[in-house]
């Protein structure tokens, strides 16, 4: 038997009648349990070997082949603070034993601790891992089927220039220096945070953002206008590498205490950071930008999450659908009797 113990907890280590290592924490501090899985993987590794079964794969197998397969995705790090969460309920579990009432299981205390959408990113992660396992990887045969909460349609939340105004004195220099640039920008907060000085051209004044760091996996070309300019001069000389910077280094979070509080002072409720790239694509809108300028400026990859701002143009889409109006009042089909 090869069992050690590191600290409180026991660790398995054996070679399969294949010649495979197998090397894995046995998640407890309890010598029999770990015993007990020890000599379960072993007899699992025989019949596999020998009678030609499916290696019992568990979560945690998966869970760390996903990672490794989506270290492209703009979302990896959402994945893995999720996958974190969601250790707790599957650390060990074989595939094939994760059932449904399980996985509602997990969905339900989600919902409870934060919200149903969240719930449902948590549900939608579990379902690609496990999808993945049957389809890629051939590890399982089928997939639970996995229901998603119902999500309200949001409104899209946005604030007036006086209520900006308001919220901007109440800021910290640093703060008040990001939330400028993303209202001018429309930038997400991961892309203001992480702004570098080989990004921008004050030049030319233009800054990108390449592919790999863009939501839709496509590169942003983003204008610099007066304000963003102002802001960026601003910070030239603080940091060598960073834009943004608070004390010397780069800041890892805008979401903070010292961000809420400033909210609360500025008499600002239920608005969130993203909800600045959704102030500023809410007032190019009511100024009359058409849609598909608004989709190009911010990086959007389809034509639906645009039109959620399609409303706040009223004079726009009017004097567009005027034109009809114009080609009919030619003819004598206006004249009714």
């Amino acid at each position: 038997m090869s069992l050690k113990k590191r600290g409180n907890t026991w660790y398995i280590d054996f070679v399969t009648p294949s010649g495979e290592r197998i090397r894995r924490s046995a998640g407890t501090a309890d010598k029999t349990q770990a015993k007990e899985l020890h000599d379960k993987l072993k007899a699992e590794s025989w019949r596999v070997q020998n009678l030609g079964e499916k290696p019992a794969y568990t979560w945690d197998d998966a869970a760390y082949k996903f990672l490794l397969e989506t270290q492209h995705k703009a979302t990896h790090q959402d994945d893995k603070n999720r996958l974190r969460w969601v250790q707790q309920f599957l650390r060990g579990k074989v595939l094939r034993e994760i059932d449904r009432e399980l996985i509602g299981s997990i969905g339900e205390i989600k919902a409870k601790e934060a919200s149903p959408s969240t719930a449902n990113r948590i549900l939608a992660l579990i379902r690609s891992i496990l999808r993945k396992a049957m389809l890629d990887w051939e590890w399982i045969d089928k997939v639970p089927r996995i229901r998603l909460y119902k999500e309200a349609k949001r409104r899209v939340r946005w604030l007036t220039p006086e209520q900006v105004s308001t919220l901007l004195k109440e800021l910290a220099p640093h703060q008040r220096a990001m939330v400028l640039f993303a209202l001018t920008t429309g930038l997400r907060q991961g892309n203001v945070l992480s702004l570098e000085w080989s990004q921008v051209d004050l030049a030319r004044q233009v800054c990108w953002i390449h592919p790999d760091q863009a939501k839709a996996r496509k590169a942003i070309h983003v204008p610099l206008n007066s304000v963003a300019m102002d802001v960026l001069t601003q910070q030239v000389g603080k940091h060598p590498q960073r834009v943004f910077t608070y004390r010397g280094k780069p800041i890892g979070w805008a979401n903070t205490k010292s961000w809420k509080d400033a909210l609360k002072r500025a008499g600002i409720e239920d608005f969130r950071w993203h909800d600045l790239r959704h102030t500023w694509a809410s007032w190019l809108a009511q100024k009359g930008t058409p849609l598909n300028v608004l989709q190009e400026l911010g990086g959007w990859e389809c034509e639906t999450m645009v039109r959620r701002y399609a409303h706040l143009a009223p004079a726009q889409l009017i004097e567009h659908s005027e034109k009809v109006a114009t080609m009919l009042n030619g003819t004598n089909m206006t004249h009714l009797e």
